[in-house]
């Protein structure tokens, strides 16, 4: 491939890892991760509320990685707050699966800045060690994509499996009970999903542009002369 064109998907790339790394870190700040509505339970039962009336017995909520709000409804009027996961709700969701969506959210905004940088430095510039080349663009964008994956994955367990927004509602909660009405996840999660794309995708231009896949070129190198061993 001419170099001129390698230098384009190279520089594509890197402008992706870049928009990738920003957008993740902008979205891990944000309470648009999940959104939706939340019915008590307990007044709707106490005035058998069915059609319309219900509508007054459903609030909303959303909630991103830190923060989120919520509107309470239970037939007296909405009752707007705000919470935080931390260290409020710490006790009511499962700590461990929400710290690891936030670590590995931060691992893909790291790499994707490195994969970022070497995507530049190799339409750029003359690179020569294993890592500042093949090697280390194959490894940054697996990295970041992986992440992406776990992100994806573990949030989705979290909210899904764990009823996360009903351990959200449900929290101090002694005489009301809550149940999720209604749930979708909002954009910033949708970005987690774009930023996995766009890395898995990079690893497919780094093979259009012509460069092998890492080891592939040692491995028929090492076959070739150990036939030629062979022949002596």
């Amino acid at each position: 491939m001419p170099s001129r064109q390698k230098k384009v998907i190279f520089c594509i790339a890197g402008l992706l890892s870049f928009g990738c790394a920003l957008s993740v870190a902008v979205a891990i700040g944000t309470q648009f991760w999940v959104k939706g509505t939340i019915l008590c339970k307990t007044g709707a039962q106490l005035v058998n509320a069915t059609g319309p009336e219900l509508d007054k017995f459903v609030g909303e909520i959303s909630y991103g990685l830190f923060h989120g709000q919520r509107v309470k409804q239970c037939g007296l009027g909405g009752r707007p707050f705000q919470f935080s996961f931390f260290p409020d709700l710490l006790e009511a969701i499962p700590a461990s699966i929400h710290v690891s969506v936030i670590l590995f959210s931060a691992v893909v905004i790291i790499f994707s800045l490195v994969a970022a940088a070497f995507f530049m430095y190799n339409a750029f510039g003359n690179p020569y060690e294993t890592l500042h080349g093949p090697l280390g663009l194959y490894l940054w964008n697996f990295i970041s994509c992986s992440c992406g994956c776990l992100v994806i994955i573990l949030f989705a367990s979290e909210v899904k499996l764990h009823r996360l927004s009903e351990k959200i509602a449900n929290y101090k909660e002694g005489n009301f009970v809550y149940k999720t009405h209604s749930e979708e996840f909002d954009r910033s999660f949708w970005i987690i999903l774009f930023c996995f794309t766009v890395h898995f995708l990079n690893i497919l231009l780094i093979r259009v542009s012509g460069i092998q896949f890492p080891f592939q070129e040692s491995k028929e190198t090492d076959t070739s002369t150990g036939a030629a061993d062979l022949m002596y």
